[in-house]
């Protein structure tokens, strides 16, 4: 054979098999398939709630309690869970509210206080304290015109006639002490609490809560004098008293046919 055709038949048959490794096809891609982590599923138990709005002072029963759900991981060691106390619904039967719930709200032992028959006002009252009403302004005059309600906090306040200083001044002299500190009021009048966010009606009494020696304290100025409230702040509520600065005077009342006037008494 001659060279010419060699080196053609050469180039054709690399010709060929470059022809034929371009044609060749790639290998199919793995689709490699990730296992997916199933969603961890939230625990619930079960809890006692409101099963409506209660106000302070219902007595709970069927109709007030009921069981719900309650993530696991959000249930307080507070609230009473059915799986330890099955029977709550029965043992709560007949119980008295100490503050208001809302509906769904869980029931917690410390607002709530199992009466026993007594009185609404002996269950509330806590253990060592007792209840002293007062005569008071119906129309507001000694409660702060009638803006005191059921739970406000109160600085009592004896007005007294002062025999020595009526004796030297020839004429009637009162002064005014603030006997008690951040007292908490019971009620006003009949009513225990605040109606729908309203003001309640002012009554003729107000009640308050106080220590023993307290309770003597006021029962006896009321006897030799009169009572006033003068309401405090809800931010100084349950604050202690700050001591009086050194040499304060507090003010009496002198009046001289028929006209009062204000001075000092140090």
């Amino acid at each position: 054979m001659k060279p010419a055709r060699l080196i053609i038949a050469g180039v054709a048959g690399v010709a060929g098999l470059l022809a034929l490794m371009l044609s060749g096809r790639q290998p199919a891609p793995v689709n490699v398939t990730v296992p997916t982590q199933a969603p961890e599923q939230t625990k619930f138990t079960e809890v006692l709630v409101a099963k409506q709005d209660l106000s302070m002072g219902t007595a709970l029963g069927e109709n007030e309690l009921t069981w719900a759900k309650w993530p696991q991981e959000l249930a307080a060691s507070t609230m009473i869970q059915r799986s330890a106390r099955p029977n709550a619904l029965e043992e709560f039967k007949g119980a008295i509210t100490r503050a208001s719930f809302f509906t769904n709200e869980p029931i917690r032992e410390e607002k709530i206080i199992k009466g026993s028959g007594s009185g609404f006002l002996s269950a509330i009252l806590p253990s060592g304290k007792r209840a002293i009403a007062i005569s008071i302004d119906s129309r507001g005059a000694t409660s702060a015109g009638g803006f005191i309600l059921p739970n406000d906090y109160v600085d009592v306040i004896t007005t007294r006639r002062d025999v020595d200083a009526s004796l030297r001044a020839g004429t009637d002299v009162f002064q005014s002490v603030t006997v008690l500190n951040n007292i908490r009021v019971l009620a006003i009048g009949q009513s225990i609490q605040e109606k729908n966010g309203e003001r309640v009606v002012v009554g003729e009494t107000a009640t308050l809560e106080l220590e023993p020696a307290q309770a003597e304290q006021v029962t006896l100025h009321q006897r030799s004098g009169s009572l006033a409230l003068a309401l405090r702040s809800m931010a100084d509520a349950n604050k202690p008293e700050e001591p009086r600065a050194k040499g304060a005077s507090s003010s009496i009342t002198v009046v001289r046919a028929g006209v009062s006037q204000e001075v000092t008494n140090r």
